[in-house]
């Protein structure tokens, strides 16, 4: 059962190299001499798979089955980290292969969560899915890292800003065999979710703030993952120490933060941790907006901290409110995460428009309006945080 586990866990872990490619756009930018909203367009084609395939998925797994669909997901995001291995593609070419990468990793996403539930020991799936949220959190923060640092690793000089999809395309091989050798009997649905039954779900209100939320937030941590680096070199940080404490230190926080979530949940309710995180999330934003370099670390500290939870739980407490449909629920979540296209195509807006650290207002009003939505306690069956 542990090597059941150990699989999707891996699975979850390299779900963390979609989130490389807001890092990963700096470089992009450089080599093909891109603005900032081109640039912007490798998250804006990862995420706004979520928003088209996250629905059909679900339906696709419960005709096919969860490990076929996990399979399916791995088998695109490999082909897709292979191509720019073999030789450098013209930016619309690589576009296509982060396009790739964003419909295998929504498969991912969808089939990941539900066969942890199978794979796992009875009565271990909240943490199972706790710990996995972690790894997930873990390969966003290593391929942050490695986005930056593998241009420098023996053997891997000669491919430049490319030296990083090797890496990449080997972890996605590991964890496909891995996951293909395993033998898991699946829980099916009595009635599968239908694309139509999942976006009626919207007519309902608490729903349709909830994902708006995750909207937002996604959006808001790309900004984060994307603009962190430039726009705190801008406001004076030393090269070295943007490099520090930039990108790869707001996943460090994100990965710290999720760990530390289900320690936290011991001693105070989901709807008030909530709460906290949405204002040490615009904490961070405000920080970065209208502090100085000094500051700019205790920021992305803040940040870090304040974006770990917001998945976790405005989903739990949103399922909470109509468990029924969790499901259709997952779906309409995972659609959601095409925020992290949209959103940061804005502040991209913003800083080839001269707004500089002003720009972090893109978060910032996010997080307003998840503060607002932690507060809001609507009638009864109809909060998304009562």
């Amino acid at each position: 059962m542990k090597n059941k586990t150990g699989a999707i866990l891996l699975a979850f872990f390299v779900m963390g190299v979609a989130d490389a490619m807001g890092p990963f756009s700096e470089a992009v930018r450089q080599n093909y001499q891109l603005s900032n909203v081109m640039a912007t367009l490798l998250s804006f084609f990862v995420f706004i798979a979520f928003a088209v395939f996250s629905v059909p998925g679900g339906v696709l797994a419960a005709k096919i089955g969860k490990k076929n669909l996990l399979l399916l997901g791995l088998g695109l995001n490999a082909a897709a980290m292979l191509i720019p291995c073999l030789f450098e593609p013209g930016f619309a070419f690589l576009l296509g292969c982060i396009f790739v990468l964003g419909v295998g990793t929504t498969l991912l996403q969808v089939a990941g969560n539900p066969i942890l539930r199978d794979v796992g020991a009875e009565g271990k799936y909240s943490r199972n899915l706790s710990l996995a949220q972690g790894f997930k959190g873990v390969g966003s923060t290593i391929s942050s890292y490695l986005v930056t640092a593998a241009a420098g690793f023996f053997l891997l000089e000669r491919l430049g800003w490319r030296a990083v999809f090797p890496i990449f395309f080997v972890l996605m091989l590991i964890t496909f065999i891995w996951a293909a050798l395993l033998k898991v009997e699946e829980t099916k649905a009595d009635v599968p979710p239908s694309i139509g039954s999942s976006l009626a779900l919207l007519g309902k209100p608490f729903v349709a703030f909830a994902v708006f939320g995750i909207f937002l937030y996604v959006g808001a941590e790309v900004c984060m993952g994307r603009f962190l680096m430039p726009l705190m070199k801008g406001m004076g940080v030393a090269e070295g120490t943007a490099s520090k404490f930039g990108p790869a230190f707001f996943f460090l926080m994100l990965t710290a933060g999720r760990l530390l979530g289900p320690v936290v949940l011991h001693w105070i309710t989901p709807r008030i941790f909530f709460v906290i995180s949405a204002v040490l999330g615009l904490a961070g934003a405000l920080t970065l907006m209208f502090g100085n370099a000094m500051l700019a670390p205790l920021g992305v500290l803040a940040a870090g901290l304040g974006y770990a939870n917001i998945w976790p739980m405005l989903f739990s407490i949103t399922v909470e409110k109509d468990p029924k449909h969790s499901s259709e629920l997952s779906g309409l979540m995972c659609m959601a995460i095409a925020g992290g296209a949209v959103v940061p195509l804005l502040m991209g807006k913003f800083v080839d428009s001269g707004w500089g650290q002003n720009a972090f207002l893109v978060p910032a009003v996010c997080f307003v309006y998840l503060l607002v939505l932690s507060l809001w306690k609507e009638a009864k069956k109809e909060a998304v945080c009562g």
